[in-house]
């Protein structure tokens, strides 16, 4: 067995960061603006509800939808369970288009940002001990990327504020327009340490079912991050997997010994 990769690839919200303040934030904006709601304060424990169903959300779109449903009363279990239905069924109930929903949402985290970058670098946070982990690799063999669906600029900046410097080509982010494990076999690919072993840390379960589905993907160790936006469900999923393990916090800050 490997005792360490020679390519580890991150993603980022939900495993390096949590954003789920600025999820929130931008959710509520965006329901605010498209729902035409006047009173701008949100109602309270909405944030806290929210922040325990952010791993229902898939997309962009979703998030104003989610707060939609919390506000219309649906239960929290019921979206748990059935998010897929829920979500569009409102979209078309209130006559909108996920496409709009998703242009607004993101005209509005742009407005934000070019209005006032510090506020809304301010409401990420790292989970302990990644940064350094992350410091500890930069000057190792070891090749890291980070591959996210959140924009590569944006992961560099909040990045550099820690003092991580990551190279453009290193960090694969959603202006790429691919799935995840085409980027992963991409890195695999162009490794310039053979034979390359890769090991791929993401907290969304449904992500690293479809990596393990790939057969060009079969050698690629796979990890569950328990810290991020997943469910226990997805956790237990994980444990019965044969492919993707369920991996700590503190297992992450560890020696890679320690990561099974």
């Amino acid at each position: 067995m490997t005792a360490q990769p020679t390519i580890l690839a991150l993603d980022f919200d939900g495993v390096i960061c949590d954003g789920l303040k600025e999820y929130f934030e931008t959710a509520w904006r965006s329901y605010c603006n498209i729902w035409l709601q006047t009173d701008e304060t949100p109602p309270d424990n909405l944030a806290e509800k929210f922040y325990r169903l952010r791993p229902v959300i898939e997309t962009g779109w979703e998030m104003p939808v989610l707060i939609a449903a919390l506000l219309a009363g649906v239960a929290e279990e019921q979206i748990l369970q059935d998010w897929n239905a829920i979500a569009p069924a409102i979209v078309q109930e209130t006559h909108l288009q996920s496409a709009a929903i998703a242009q607004k949402l993101d005209f509005l985290r742009d407005k934000w940002i070019t209005d006032d970058l510090a506020s809304w670098l301010g409401l990420h946070r790292f989970y302990p001990g990644v940064i350094e982990k992350l410091n500890s690799l930069m000057n190792s063999p070891i090749q890291v990327f980070i591959v996210t669906t959140k924009e590569g600029r944006f992961v560099q900046q909040l990045l550099a504020q820690q003092g991580i410097h990551l190279p453009a080509k290193s960090v694969f982010g959603k202006e790429n327009k691919r799935p995840k494990y085409k980027i992963l076999h991409e890195l695999i690919t162009a490794a310039e340490t053979l034979p390359a072993s890769l090991w791929f840390v993401e907290d969304r379960m449904k992500t690293l079912e479809l990596v393990a589905q790939q057969s060009n993907l079969d050698t690629v160790k796979l990890y569950l991050a328990d810290w991020g936006y997943n469910t226990s469900d997805e956790q237990q999923a994980a444990q019965n997997h044969d492919r993707i393990q369920l991996l700590s916090l503190s297992q992450f800050a560890d020696d890679f010994s320690t990561w099974g």
